[in-house]
């Protein structure tokens, strides 16, 4: 699990309550090549993310129980680069001779969690099964607002917002000036 000790990092700062504490809301988590886990540790990790404030960037794969973040992590603190690929399956668990073997309630507590549009889309495609899928692209701009678009957006608002008045001085000018 590689954002692992970024997340850590972020539920201490995030359960700081001293003043000496400052939670780093400007600050980025960049996911890329997870596969996924234990559903109940990343459950508890987005938890603790999601408190922090911190945005999340996906930039590769995102797979298994690391789709969870699509559910947990407030939309306007995520989005997608031109690489991040989410990877959907069933949740299995290992049987006594180490072969996996679907999980019903693991299967379940992913789905529950999924907005209700992504639902629909992993419905479409097959749903969650066995077999991965794969969102990613224009796709899965539809479900994660594209990192690129979002900073656009952005930098656009930011200048409309700022943009400098021209004034006009239809009725005053050097020779009109009194004292």
């Amino acid at each position: 699990m590689r954002i692992g000790w970024t997340v850590l990092a972020a539920a201490i700062v995030a359960t700081c309550v001293t003043s000496a504490c400052i939670t780093p809301a400007s600050a980025t988590v960049r996911i890329s090549e997870d596969r996924g886990g234990q559903i109940g540790r990343y459950l508890e990790n987005y938890a603790a993310l999601r408190s922090s404030g911190e945005r999340v960037v996906i930039d590769g794969n995102c797979l298994s129980a690391c789709t969870l973040l699509i559910g947990l992590i407030p939309h306007n603190r995520i989005c997608a680069t031109s690489r991040a690929r989410l990877g959907f399956h069933a949740a299995w668990m290992p049987d006594g001779d180490g072969r996996p073997v679907t999980s019903v309630m693991g299967t379940r507590a992913l789905w529950d969690r999924y907005p209700v549009s992504l639902r629909h889309w992993i419905s479409r495609h097959g749903g969650l099964s066995r077999r991965m899928i794969f969102l990613q692209g224009p796709a899965l701009y539809a479900f994660v607002p594209s990192c690129e678009r979002s900073t656009n957006q952005l930098q656009a608002r930011s200048r409309r917002h700022y943009r400098a008045q021209h004034l006009r001085y239809d009725a005053a000018n050097a020779s009109g000036y009194r004292r």
